[in-house]
């Protein structure tokens, strides 16, 4: 009879631990939030050039302080979970609960960075950054602060 009730509770502790793994993998980390708003940037002019690929491995790599096995790994993660998003929310809700508003400043400029990247700012891009700026409750001026930013970077760069 104990030992039935030792297994019983033996096998419960399995479950819940078994639950709580598949919670963690499934749990979205502030890196691949910011990955997926790196890869939508990306994504949204449907041409992937050379020079927006190596801006988004950079900027991972500076920002989060990453490797270059574990960049890649995070874009994988970021591509897939990019391609099947309906919306923007999921990711940048929980940037919203873990960042400052200097943070997310930071991150609208990343994204800019991205979208300057190849030398040509389309439309499309441009929109998809002000959604994104909106769900991270970023004001106009700070919006229009941020792509300052980032464009200087680009034209500073360009002349290098």
């Amino acid at each position: 009879m104990l030992n039935k009730i030792s297994a019983f509770f033996n096998d419960l502790i399995a479950d819940l631990q078994q639950t709580t793994a598949q919670q963690k993998n499934t749990e979205l980390s502030l890196e691949i939030c910011c990955a997926v708003l790196l890869c939508e940037v990306m994504r949204a002019y449907s041409a992937f050039t050379e020079a927006e690929q190596d801006a988004l491995s950079i900027i991972l790599t500076n920002q989060f302080k990453l490797t270059p096995l574990e960049v890649s790994d995070i874009l994988v993660k970021a591509f897939e979970l990019s391609e099947n998003a309906s919306d923007f929310y999921q990711f940048t809700s929980k940037i919203n609960q873990h960042y400052s508003l200097d943070d997310r400043i930071k991150i609208v400029t990343l994204l800019w960075k991205v979208a300057f990247a190849d030398g040509e700012l389309a439309s499309i891009e441009e929109h998809i950054i002000r959604k994104i700026a909106d769900l991270l409750h970023l004001r106009h001026n700070e919006y229009i602060a941020t792509k300052i930013t980032a464009k200087a970077f680009y034209l500073k760069n360009e002349k290098e």
